[in-house]
């Protein structure tokens, strides 16, 4: 279903296109949140598809790894917040494989993992003309067959079997497989990942990598989907706060681990996109600290936080042994009196971005093409959009809501279509305090 904003009402196809203006300041977000979105180059896994993976999988089998593993260190970071992630493997690399003792044994994905892979063909201790034939994956074995002939194999989760030649399978303590790599990635294959998630729902998409090419090209695609397409998601990356939008989240330092482990800028934009996608509707990440880090990686001093919150940065701080996000923003500096520094800040954009969102997601679901564009249609959907926006008033996303005067809903220029215009205020998080102390 089509959405986006509008300026005239020359839209084609059937939707819903809301301008949502802003009264003061503003906050959170009411629908579904906690899907994050990341392409990453990994040594094992099915590439070129979206993997939708959550903390309670079975990363061994898809990905190679288990989630503590160093190898993993990304999708474990978007995971610590994240409830969803939609994975991307970039990469299709070599498959390693192995031909001997009567069978040719290939790994199921290409990527270096691949080389970890043996496999031990052993006489079954209870029928002496059958054969064990077990897959070890590390030494640890993932899979055991017993078979007569090498046809009788089947694929597993890590290779695949096919008989070498007409000779029958004998002995050995172990086949290791060679010569897996993992390849490499051009650019093409982030737009492949970008247009396989535009018809995806997800809330954050972030770029682990320092190019800016790509920066570029994740920057246009958010707000191409934001400002046409009505698809109100945000992009994190590394060093662009020249984005200057408040679609996209510009990560200026990264943290360091309880284990010593350094999660530099580019690979703490996984975080960012995890805690971003799950945070609530009136919920702000500013003074939150970052999963299970006790320091910045890089320590701002005072000068350089100001300096670097005017540019739009999103930065860590280190706050007595954690290191916290100094305050939840986007890149967007360009204020003006339309647009002012409220959408700057993500709490009150979740909001904003949630209000369009799910205004648009109530017209389709009960109102599209089931309602007559009369005055007793519109009355219908407006008595809809008011229990919404009450509902964000009493979870304390928005406040002086008004349902007389804040939810206008006319008809349109043409028979079918319908203006909706919405005044919000929403609430932002308290983020300074100033006090007078007399002392007496």
């Amino acid at each position: 279903m089509a959405g986006g904003t509008w300026t005239t009402q020359n839209k084609v196809r059937p939707g819903v296109y809301v301008n949502v203006g802003s009264n003061g300041s503003m906050a959170g977000k009411m629908g579904g949140r906690g899907t994050a979105a990341i392409a990453l180059e990994l040594p094992w896994g099915q590439a070129g598809v979206i993997l939708k993976l959550t903390a309670q999988d079975d990363f061994k089998k898809q990905l190679g790894y288990v989630l503590t593993d160093a190898e993993l260190l990304p999708v474990r970071e978007v995971l610590k917040r994240a409830g969803t992630l939609l994975l991307y493997r970039l990469n299709q690399g070599v498959k390693a494989a192995v031909t001997n003792n009567g069978v040719q044994v290939t790994a199921l994905y290409g990527g270096e993992r691949g080389n970890a892979l043996k496999v031990i063909i052993e006489k079954n201790i209870d029928d002496n003309a059958l054969f064990d034939v077990r897959t070890l994956l590390d030494g640890t074995e993932v899979d055991k067959q017993t078979v007569s002939a090498a046809a009788g194999l089947i694929a597993n989760d890590y290779v695949e079997f096919k008989p070498n030649g007409p000779g029958a399978l004998t002995l050995t303590a172990g086949m290791p497989l060679t010569a897996g790599a993992n390849g490499t990635v051009t650019n093409a294959e982030h737009s492949d990942f970008l247009s396989a998630l535009e018809v995806q729902d997800f809330q954050t998409v972030g770029l682990v990598s320092q190019d800016n090419t790509l920066k570029a090209l994740y920057s246009a695609y958010v707000k191409r989907l934001r400002n046409t397409e009505g698809k109100k998601v945000q992009a994190v990356l590394s060093d662009y706060a020249t984005a200057d939008h408040e679609g996209i989240i510009s990560v200026a330092n990264g943290v360091v681990l309880s284990d010593g482990t350094v999660v530099d800028k580019a690979h703490a934009v996984a975080w960012v996109a995890g805690a971003t996608a799950a945070a609530a509707v009136n919920e702000s990440l500013t003074y939150q600290a970052y999963d299970d880090a006790v320091d910045a990686d890089v320590r701002f001093s005072h000068s350089e936080t100001v300096a670097a919150l005017t540019e739009g940065e999103l930065l860590f701080t280190y706050n007595g042994g954690r290191a916290v996000v100094e305050q939840d923003i986007n890149t967007f500096t360009s204020y003006s009196p339309d647009k002012g520094r409220a959408f700057s800040k993500n709490r009150v954009l979740r909001v904003l971005d949630g209000i369009a969102g799910d205004l648009k997601r109530i017209f389709e679901n009960y109102f599209i093409g089931k309602l007559p564009n009369n005055e007793d249609g519109r009355a219908l959907y407006w008595s809809q959009c008011v229990s919404y926006m009450n509902d964000l008033q009493n979870l304390g996303a928005i406040e002086n809501f008004n349902a007389q005067k804040d939810i206008v809903i006319t008809a349109g220029a043409d028979s079918d279509s319908v203006v909706l215009d919405v005044a919000v205020k929403p609430v932002d998080s308290v983020e300074k305090v100033y006090m007078k102390v007399q002392v007496v």
